[in-house]
């Protein structure tokens, strides 16, 4: 190669030096990386994903460096012989037919292996759950618990979790990138997947989310996953079996386990703003009535969608369960804290902080897309702190 043509590839070269440095100085911290040996289930992909790409790399290195030394050495040279033409080689055509024949079951042997392995019935003894998938929020049951709660997954640590996946409307997929897994939500078809968190896990918090586009509010269509100590596992579904607090008191009792909100990862915390323009007199909340707030919920029509255990005016399955809503740590499917603040907000206005959202908006004066119009009636800032102080009691 003449000095005149490295000369031109040298800019090109120089960045693709450039680009390859800033790549490895990116940072060590992946949050909701696949490559993790958290599970059995991704311990097994990702095996199966480093011997795919050893395998890839060697093709390519062998592939790229025959084509330059081809390149080069029977490059075509000023004054040189005419370039001799060959008819058929027997000998390399069967050796480039039996290399690729070859890596192929070299790969195609543990993809099996794997599929066989992930795609298997789960094991005896294994935690059954339901997950449901809504527009846009995801609904977990323990059919074998008496528990049903939403966006919020709680696993106990070395026992498997065999789950069957559902969806009421469009497809939806169930994914947590740290466990493992990636699954879709079929309408009119249930499929399986299931994993067992590693026993050495210490408890801790992990991302979940829908992965195939289901409308509006898509992106928004988030969960979080605890994996939690054995008797953690136990002491919180021992209490979200029982009914809520019925009528509404002051003395909510035992409230179980619950993941503490100070060892949620930063990751796992959820930062939405609340969107401009929704206004609330958070001064209000101080001072909310539970024993009044129960009534409105039936006045802000709540009772219309949502079910509530032990409270027998709320029993509808269409929305969220709200029996134990106080013990979660988001709301509107993971986007945003389960804060006082943040809840009053979402009652007002749920179609203003969530694109899209099936909820009413309750909030009186508030712009209701359904009629194209502000609602005149609904619940005014004083009658939702009341309705935010009866749910805050639903721990």
């Amino acid at each position: 190669m003449s000095m005149l043509r490295l000369r031109q590839a040298a800019p090109a070269l120089l960045l693709a030096v450039c680009l390859l440095a800033i790549t490895a100085c990116g940072g060590t911290e992946y949050p909701n990386s696949t490559f993790n040996h958290h599970t059995d289930f991704n311990t097994s992909i990702d095996a199966l994903w480093d011997r795919l790409l050893f395998w890839g790399t060697v093709v390519f290195v062998v592939v790229e460096l025959a084509l330059l030394v081809t390149i080069i050495r029977y490059r075509k040279r000023p004054g040189g012989p005419a370039a001799k033409q060959i008819h058929g080689n027997a000998a390399l055509e069967i050796t480039w037919t039996a290399i690729p024949a070859v890596i192929l079951v070299l790969i195609a042997i543990p993809t099996v292996k794997t599929i066989f392995e992930t795609q298997a019935p789960a094991p005896a003894g294994a935690l059954k759950v339901e997950v449901i998938g809504h527009q846009w929020w995801w609904e977990f049951r323990y059919p074998e618990l008496g528990i049903t709660t939403a966006n919020e997954l709680y696993l106990p640590v070395g026992r498997t979790a065999s789950f069957e996946l559902k969806t009421v409307d469009v497809i939806h997929s169930f994914w947590i990138p740290q466990m493992g897994g990636k699954r879709d939500l079929i309408t009119n078809k249930t499929n399986f997947l299931w994993f067992t968190p590693n026993a050495d896990l210490a408890s801790s918090a992990w991302n979940g989310f829908c992965t195939e586009y289901c409308g509006t509010s898509h992106a928004n269509m988030r969960f979080r996953v605890f994996t939690v100590q054995p008797d953690e596992f136990a002491s919180w579904a021992a209490h979200q079996a029982k009914p809520a607090v019925y009528p509404a008191t002051d003395s909510v009792g035992s409230t179980g386990y619950v993941f503490p909100a100070e060892m949620l990862p930063e990751h796992t915390v959820p930062k939405t703003p609340i969107p401009a323009g929704l206004e609330f007199d958070d001064s209000l909340l101080e001072g909310g009535d539970p024993v009044a707030g129960m009534t409105n919920l039936m006045i802000g029509g709540c009772i219309g969608c949502h079910t509530i255990d032990g409270n027998p005016m709320a029993q509808s399955p269409i929305g969220p369960n709200l029996t134990h809503i106080a013990s979660r740590h988001t709301l509107a499917g993971g986007l945003f804290p389960n804060d006082a603040p943040t809840l009053a907000r979402w009652l007002k206005n749920a179609k203003k902080m969530k694109p899209g959202a099936l909820m009413n908006v309750v909030g009186r004066g508030e712009y209701e897309p359904l009629i194209k119009a502000n609602v005149d009636g609904g619940l005014d800032d004083k009658q939702i702190a009341d309705l935010v102080a009866y749910l805050r009691l639903l721990k």
